[in-house]
């Protein structure tokens, strides 16, 4: 079959749609492909109706997709922090040496492709790898070595899945995601159909305190008021699955373990605030977790509980899955509504606001993964039980990822308020050596001393201490931890990931860079240099990244000023 018809055959299950078709379709190209050529950018452009200048513009800004050729089979090795704690480097550096290439080149016999990678939301299984053989499925393969790298892909992993007292993670969960049969028939979601409007839905989660667990902390209640509450029609959900800042991978674990908890929270929120459409966009890293949740949603359509008038009620559901195609920006609200749409992920100045003008620019309540599995929990047993775990400012379980030098890495269910020192004492095994720093909250974050560590794990006392839950990501750092190249990796990740839309952000985060870069020896101002670009980013940019890009470094600069010294 010629490369003309192959690609017609492709374009044909997106016969009549338009550009919000745009990433699917280039999925599907890159898959078969391995590239998205001129002529690729051609058909598409005719078959969807998009100009090829625009189609040119979304392959670039995502990092996944490939205009050049590339080799039949792509290994992308993490190098962000926590797999650098384990040796990715050397990992990379020993699988290019076997092929006889440097990083992010194409082998002679054009079999390998290799390239750096981003945090891959697998650093409880670090150092970790996505490799990609054309024409098959993504895998995401743990605790690599040179060896399987270049041997057989296996890409079968199981994450810690909590304990008896877990209620969002499941005890029982160790080897396999949970199925329809042992989930149950969306009971939250039936009591809602059955015997609630969906204003006391609303009033249900308003009363139990839930707040968004994505880093904004936004109260989830008020959100989906403001959102029913709008006129515009249709409305819309969508379940933020782009989890992309380094050390973070908790909303991995729930989709991958407890799917059928996400589904019922998105519909209970589009029963709430009156959608009859939802989209779960999932970072294009997690194959794993976008075939179990597509499976999952299938199962659900054929027991009445999504799809058609769902359980025989007059709601209907309809949910699908998008790919996101690697970039972290995408994980601002307004990024990923114009990456749905088919263009480049580019956040939206705000107001107006996503509750009145959100996807396709209509009334939209946009949730990350652990909020929405939190809502049949507080429709089954009721708001007062929700409040009572944790703390009046932090009601409910609490997820977190926890990576680096502890013993047991993974993600655990927290009832807020315990201090960070018996979590990672009594709960993760203890640290393994000496305990450096703790940075909280992801790459984004701040670092806490050991001296520091008696925080209650809360919003209000993380915030109290100059620190934040932010993406529930908890990196622990030994004796041995080089600060300085940890630092370097962290700029590297926000100037790779930076939009360029506004520029403080754009040349804040090379300029930080290029600091950092030259770490090893500093020069005189160079400290000054650092606060001065931080806080430009945090005052000036449009979003929440080049807010945030530039807080571990200023918090290192508080911590340890023995790192910017000159000597």
């Amino acid at each position: 079959m010629s490369q003309r018809s192959d690609i017609d055959a492709i374009l044909e299950a997106y016969h009549g749609r338009g550009r919000e078709a745009l990433l699917p379709a280039l999925w599907d190209v890159q898959r078969a492909y391995g590239q998205i050529s001129p002529e690729h950018v051609h058909r598409i452009s005719h078959s969807l109706r998009v100009p090829e200048a625009d189609i040119y513009g979304v392959i670039g800004f995502y990092t996944l997709f490939h205009e050049e050729a590339t080799g039949r089979r792509i290994i992308r090795v993490c190098t962000d922090p926590t797999c650098a704690l384990a040796d990715a480097d050397q990992v990379l550096q020993g699988v290019c040496a076997q092929l006889n290439i440097t990083p992010d080149r194409t082998s002679a016999d054009g079999e390998y492709t290799v390239e750096h990678s981003p945090c891959l939301g697998m650093c409880d299984f670090a150092p970790a790898a996505l490799v990609s053989a054309r024409g098959e499925p993504d895998i995401a393969l743990p605790n690599v070595t040179v060896d399987s790298l270049l041997g057989e892909w296996d890409g079968q992993y199981f994450m810690p899945a909590g304990d008896e007292k877990s209620v969002m993670l499941d005890g029982a969960l160790a080897s396999a995601p949970e199925t329809l049969d042992a989930y149950g028939d969306y009971a939250a979601l039936r009591r809602a159909i059955e015997e609630m409007t969906p204003d006391a839905v609303i009033a249900q989660i308003e009363a139990s305190g839930l707040i968004g667990r994505g880093g904004a902390a936004f109260p989830t209640g008020l959100k989906w008021k403001f959102t029913r509450a709008d006129a515009g029609d249709p409305k819309y959900v969508v379940c933020n699955a782009d989890e992309s800042e380094p050390g973070t991978f908790k909303d991995r674990a729930l989709m991958e373990q407890r799917p059928h908890l996400l589904l019922e929270g998105i519909a209970l929120a589009a029963y709430a605030v009156g959608a009859g459409k939802a989209y779960i966009f999932i970072r294009g890293e997690y194959p794993q977790a976008m075939a179990i949740l597509a499976a999952a949603i299938k199962d659900a359509e054929a027991g009445g509980l999504l799809g058609e008038c769902v359980m025989g009620s007059g709601f209907s559901l309809d949910i699908e899955i998008r790919r996101g195609a690697g970039a972290y920006i995408c994980g601002e609200e307004t990024a990923l509504f114009e990456a749905i749409e088919g263009k480049r992920g580019f956040p939206r100045m705000k107001p107006p606001y996503p509750t009145t003008f959100g996807l396709f620019g209509k009334p939209t309540a946009a949730n990350n993964v652990e909020t929405l599995c939190a809502a049949p929990l507080i429709i089954k047993r009721g708001s007062d039980w929700f409040k009572s775990i944790g703390t009046e400012g932090s009601a409910g379980p609490k997820l977190v990822s926890v990576s680096g030098h502890v013993g047991q890495p993974g993600v655990y269910e927290i009832e807020p308020g315990i201090t960070l020192r018996y979590f990672l004492d009594e709960v993760c095994g203890g640290v393994s050596g000496e305990l450096r720093a703790v940075l909280m909250g992801g790459a984004a974050g701040t670092f806490l001393l050991p001296d520091e560590i008696d925080v209650p794990l809360t919003f209000e006392d993380l915030r109290e201490a100059g620190s934040t839950f932010g993406s529930g990501a908890i990196m622990v750092f030994n004796e041995t931890t080089d600060l300085r190249d940890m630092l370097k990796r962290l700029g590297r990740f926000f100037q790779h990931e930076s939009c360029g839309k506004c520029f403080p952000c754009q040349l804040g985060t090379q300029r930080q860079v290029e600091i950092l870069e030259r770490l090893d020896a500093p020069q005189a101002g160079d400290k000054e240099r650092l606060l001065d670009v931080g806080m430009t980013m945090t005052e000036a940019s449009i979003c929440g990244l080049g807010h945030t890009a530039g807080i571990a470094v200023m918090s290192a600069i508080e911590k340890f000023p023995e790192l910017f010294e000159v000597e």
